[in-house]
């Protein structure tokens, strides 16, 4: 099969509308942005939202304006024959918005392909926080079949009536702050972002994208299962050719759920030994949902390209086990990145550096 190789990259997110500023604030000290918390409790909930963007037309107009940057910024241009895939586990923002009672995913896919006037076929993937992975892979399997060259997989998670809500109602977020593998983490940091990552089996660059695996296990819908976190991790590497041994770092879900973060160290003590060195982006962009998989690689890309690291303040909790690393791995040439979300879905994809 033709290899599959990262050419382009954009990340709208809380740390600015470009991975240039983002970097640039990466190690500035950026408060999340608090909103109203209008679901069940009274008073304020962390929130990490894109700033500087005009919200007088509405939600589809400032989606518009933010999915029109990011996918430009990719490479879009040079895609626009091939594949659009678009990951989101919103529902669609501006029916929220407006309180409608239904909510057409096709037909916001539809517009977000007219807003880009794209030639080629559109996909919608969503399959709540996993969305981006398998809009990866997804993206992935379109060009190994030789249907395409190029491809774009466009993230889109922003803010609207029902998310942050639904998400308070269950229960699940922090009062505090994002804290992956903390001993003090008490539930998720919510965040926006516009992600996009643009795919070519026709022109080399520094990454490749081996394949992936996703692993259902639903018998806890909101709960990963440690069991299908080591089959996740066991099955992308098999599916790209690969040992434990030959992987350099994960990229953790480690969203700062007190259950969900035991459950993924858990799955991962099984499925290597020793573990290799763990990286979140959680607490630079919150979670960004549907959005996740896509906006967490285009920013891992760029730091290590670029230099930067991620740092960790929260002390890691010694009973899971693990810990995430305080700087990147020398020589790191394959990454396995992967999402856990809502369903028992887990997803992973495999990066390798290649020698271009």
């Amino acid at each position: 099969m033709k290899p599959v190789y990262l050419v382009g990259r954009a990340l709208a997110c809380t740390l600015g509308n470009s991975l240039d500023t983002a970097l640039e604030r990466l190690h500035s000290p950026v408060a999340p942005a608090q909103t109203p918390a209008s679901g069940v409790s009274e008073g304020t909930l962390p929130y990490q939202r894109i700033s500087g963007n005009a919200t007088e037309g509405g939600w589809d107009a400032r989606a518009r304006s933010l999915i029109a940057d990011v996918a430009q910024a990719a490479g879009a241009a040079q895609a626009h024959a091939g594949a659009l895939f678009i990951a989101m586990s919103c529902q669609d923002g501006d029916a929220a918005e407006k309180m409608q009672r239904d909510m057409d995913f096709h037909a916001l896919s539809g517009r977000i392909g007219e807003w880009l006037d794209w030639r080629g076929p559109v996909y919608l993937c969503s399959t709540a926080c996993t969305s981006g992975i398998q809009a990866l892979l997804g993206a992935c399997d379109w060009l190994q079949a030789g249907l395409g060259t190029e491809a774009l997989v466009l993230g889109v998670e922003l803010d609207n009536r029902l998310t942050l809500p639904g998400f308070e109602a269950l229960q699940l977020l922090s009062s505090t702050g994002s804290k992956p593998l903390g001993l003090h983490r008490d539930g998720l940091v919510l965040g926006e972002a516009v992600a996009a990552l643009r795919l070519s089996s026709g022109c080399e660059a520094p990454w490749k994208l081996l394949g992936g695996a996703n692993v259902v296990d639903g018998v806890q819908p909101t709960t990963a299962s440690a069991d299908a976190v080591t089959q996740m991790c066991r099955v992308a590497l098999a599916n790209c050719g690969l040992e434990a041994t030959e992987v350099d770092l994960i990229k953790v879900q480690a969203a700062g759920s007190p259950v969900n973060d035991a459950a993924e160290a858990e799955g991962l003590r099984a499925a290597f030994a020793p573990v290799p060195a763990l990286v979140s982006l959680k607490p630079l962009l919150g979670h960004c949902m549907g959005a996740s998989g896509v906006a967490e690689i285009a920013l891992l890309l760029e730091c290590l390209e670029k230099g930067h690291w991620p740092r960790y303040p929260e002390r890691a909790d010694p009973a899971l086990e693990v810990q995430l690393a305080q700087q990147a791995p020398a020589n790191l040439r394959r990454i396995l990145a992967s999402i856990l979300g809502f369903g028992g879905s887990h997803a992973a994809v495999v990066l390798e550096r290649s020698a271009v």
